[in-house]
């Protein structure tokens, strides 16, 4: 196929979709075809896919399919099998085309044509909002109450008509930030200003045309459709709304926070259909629960969704400062699960979705991860950030709508099969930290976490069911998440070439990286030559590489820069592909645990080579677990001990593990430390979709098998790869136990986290810590509130603050100094 350079300031990275098409940009084609690159071997190829390679096809995978396990249904819905070779779209590339229209004039006024010819007017949206919600019984209820409720506590309240008329008030004013008021002038005319907007600052903005078919078929069904896109940037509000309206798909009501209630500004966001709500319910003066608030949000809620309105609901609450999908917030998601079951609605389409940029408009969030309070947003500050975004470019923006589920069918499949609630942290490693403690098994424990009933009644089913559920949602997002050219290079150059690298072999191991993410089934936001590819990430990263000329072969070498600032922002970006090989790194420094132990303990004559695959899997379990606040690893009805065994066959596919000789094999025996490890925790537990055959052997007691790490250089250096992504994470866990050990509480927990954030900030400026990344502020908060799960710490609540002292447990120093083994013997410095 025919090979286009692409320059820089003229690149147009257009998309190569599994029919040969290739959506045009507004410059130039490229079309090299996934399988061409230089005759240099490369490393990554060499690692796992000499197996796959018959497999690739150079065909993209379709990603974002539902759960077969709980939605098996709805995985069938909206589905067939030529869906995924309907190929990418750029949809702001807009020509004659696009419209009725043809000739000279159409040509120069085709965004002002398509904008007028899209399907939005004032009957699409719901009406009379502001008087059903006042009106609602429950809404009643709660400016009766609050009427009521006596000024001096203690005393006899009566109710006062001039009280419940100030309530009223009160109530109408919190809907009239609540409640947009969407224009159809107004998203006409937005539509025609992002289209200049985007195409000045974005090269494209990629969706799969597929995809789009899916949610224009949930449209017809007739039902509230709720949208849950990663949130990475403050464009996702308008990118979502502005692709629906190119596609002729109702425009949702935007939850938005009420930090974005600026004047001027909120106005236009309420017009597009942004509402407000508070960062946290419970913001009263004094303190307590304010009901009026809530039982307005729950009513408006159940409005809209009576009225069949369509819903963007960011789970995460706030922006990822750290590249990776943050914890899910689901309170509005509660909301939406209630009001089903209180029939305002037959039922709910869940639409996960994913979006990847090569370059966020904020460019990073150095100063907040550096400890800086968040700066308040204000007109000001948005329209210099408009200004500054008009200079620049920001590369491509892939947006990949997941597959349409049931949320009726969810809740149903959750009902009919019993599935224990999820380990506590501390049950779960504990025993793994500390196994000579005598206390309950786990087993006693998880028993004692059961809820007593499945029904939607009982308090504790359903926070789990909607735990499960945001979780679910946020798992299928991540996992669409198209993976980024500036994503690959920031990884390369952190955690493959830190000492820099000639350009030719960074290109090399791009290319081959490239293939590794869609052998997983992970699909790409970029397509082209590589070698333009990597200068187009290289140009778009800027400050945080540097560029030297060798004088051998007259060729580039490239390094990382090492200042903070540029490494927490490649960082950022690195993390954009953390999510693809999250498992196999987790089985990489696992591998790294049980060989030193084996070491120290000895190995009673057995070769000191061979692991025991059954202590790897538990291994790497422990490790999923004290991980478990920094990513999502597996879905919540799968089995996390299950998650890891097909991880670590997954690498015997590979050829990075081997299977031992039969002699081998017999010749081992697992030693008495192991055998006292294991009994702490719970026998591996299988998961099984109802598809599978009854007859299946796997959950059946099998002998253990032990393996062989591979000696060959590739596979040494892709496992060193893989354990050095989990490098920065792991220092800033073991370097905040080592904090613990000079604890004197108690303590604030935000005067604790400053101090300790100040600590791995000092250590990265003394060129002490190995990884100058494990001093972000992401890190410090998800450590201690991972020390707080597992129970170092023991916390009390003083008005608004959380006061932390050490618990009883780690109150030895022994025990910490376990604590500290046991994190650092997955790292490898």
């Amino acid at each position: 196929m025919d090979e286009t350079a692409l320059s820089l300031g003229t690149i147009d990275v257009s998309y190569v979709s599994t029919s040969a098409e290739c959506s045009i940009g507004r410059c130039k084609h490229s079309n090299e075809e996934w399988g061409e690159c230089n005759s240099r071997p490369p490393l990554f190829r060499s690692a796992t896919l000499k197996w796959k390679e018959t497999l690739l096809s150079r065909k993209r995978p379709f990603v974002g399919r539902c759960c077969y396990v709980c939605t098996p249904q709805s995985r069938d819905n909206f589905f067939n099998s030529s869906i995924p070779s309907l190929g990418l779209r750029n949809v702001i590339y807009i020509n004659e085309t696009h419209t009725r229209y043809r000739g000279w004039l159409a040509r120069r006024l085709c965004y002002v044509l398509f904008v007028q010819e899209r399907d939005v007017h004032k009957g699409m949206f719901a009406k009379n909002l502001t008087e059903n919600v006042l009106n609602n019984s429950r809404v009643q209820k709660a400016i009766v109450d609050e009427a009521s409720e006596p000024s001096v506590p203690g005393s006899f309240a009566q109710m006062d008509p001039k009280a419940v008329n100030k309530v009223k008030k009160k109530a109408r004013k919190i809907l009239q930030e609540m409640v947009a008021n969407v224009s159809p002038a107004l998203i006409r005319l937005t539509g025609w200003v992002l289209l200049k907007l985007f195409n000045s600052f974005f090269w494209n903005i990629q969706i799969h045309r597929g995809q789009i078919e899916m949610v224009k078929a949930a449209t017809e069904m007739n039902l509230p459709l709720i949208f849950l896109p990663v949130h990475k940037s403050h464009i996702d509000y308008l990118l979502l709304t502005f692709i629906l309206f190119c596609h002729n798909i109702k425009a949702p009501y935007i939850a938005a926070g009420n930090n974005l209630n600026i004047p001027i500004f909120s106005t236009l966001i309420r017009k597009l259909g942004g509402f407000f709500i508070r960062r946290k319910l419970d913001q009263s003066p004094d303190g307590r629960k304010d009901f009026l608030y809530r039982a307005l949000l729950y009513v408006h809620i159940e409005e809209l969704l009576r009225q069949q309105q369509f819903l963007e609901i960011f789970l995460e609450g706030t922006r990822s400062r750290s590249g990776k999908t943050s914890s899910a917030r689901a309170g509005l998601l509660s909301v939406v699960v209630d009001a089903l079951f209180s029939n305002a609605t037959p039922d709910v389409l869940i639409i996960p979705v994913g979006i990847s940029y090569d370059r966020i408009i904020e460019g990073h969030y150095n100063s907040e991860q550096l400890g800086k309070p968040k700066k308040n947003e204000s007109l000001w500050s948005i329209a210099r950030g408009v200004f500054r975004m008009l200079r620049k470019n920001y590369g491509c923006v892939r947006v990949d709508f997941a597959q349409p589920f049931s949320l009726k069918e969810y809740v149903n499949s959750q009902s009919q099969k019993p599935v224990p609630a999820p380990l506590s942290l501390e049950q779960a490693l504990l025993p793994a930290i500390l196994p000579s403690r005598p206390n309950d098994t786990v087993d006693e424990g998880r028993e004692a976490s059961l809820p007593n009933t499945r029904d939607i009644t009982s308090e504790p089913y359903r926070r789990e069911l909607i735990a499960n559920l945001a979780e679910h949602i946020l798992f299928t997002a991540n996992k669409s998440c198209a993976v980024m050219s500036t994503h690959i290079v920031a990884c390369l150059l952190l955690y493959r070439h830190r000492q820099g690298t000639d350009l030719s072999r960074l290109v090399e191991d791009f290319f081959s990286m490239k293939e590794e993410v869609l052998a997983r089934d992970f699909d790409l936001g970029f397509s082209g030559n590589s070698d333009d590819v990597v200068m187009h990430a290289i140009h778009l990263l800027g400050n945080c590489v540097n560029i030297t000329n060798t004088s051998r072969n007259n060729e580039f070498f490239i390094t990382p820069s090492t200042t903070i600032p540029a490494v927490f922002e490649l960082n950022f970006y690195s993390n954009g592909v953390l999510h693809v090989f999250i498992k196999e790194a987790i089985i990489a420094c696992s591998l790294r645990a049980v060989q030193s132990k084996r070491y120290r303990n000895g190995t009673n004559g057995a070769s000191p080579s061979l692991i025991s695959q059954e202590h790897l899997v538990r291994k790497a379990a422990s490790l999923c677990y004290l991980l478990s606040n920094e990513f999502t690893i597996s879905l919540p009805c799968q089995v996390i001990y299950q998650v890891c065994h097909e991880s670590v066959e997954r690498l015997i596919q590979y050829g990075i593990l081997l299977v031992a000789e039969q002699d081998d094999q017999e010749d081992v025996s697992p030693s008495l430390t192991e055998q006292q490890w294991d009994k702490k925790l719970p026998e591996p537990l299988t998961w099984r979709s109802d598809e599978e055959d009854e007859d299946s052997d796997f959950g059946e007691e099998q002998r253990d098998c032990y393996l062989k790490v591979s000696q060959s250089q590739e596979h040494q250096q892709y496992i060193t790869f893989l354990q050095r992504l989990l490098g920065p994470l792991l220092e800033a866990y073991s370097s905040a136990v080592i904090f613990v050990h000079n604890f004197s509480g108690p303590v604030s927990e935000s005067e604790y986290i400053q101090k300790l954030h100040r600590h791995l900030i000092s250590r990265t400026e003394k060129n002490v810590a190995v990884y100058a990344e494990s001093a972000t502020y992401s890190h410090v908060k998800n450590a201690v509130k991972v020390f707080k799960e597992i129970g170092v710490f023991s916390q009390t609540k003083q008005c608004r603050d959380t006061i932390l002292e050490l618990s009883t447990t780690f109150l030895p120093q022994r025990n910490r100094q376990k604590l500290l083994e046991f994190i650092m013997s997955f790292m490898v410095l």
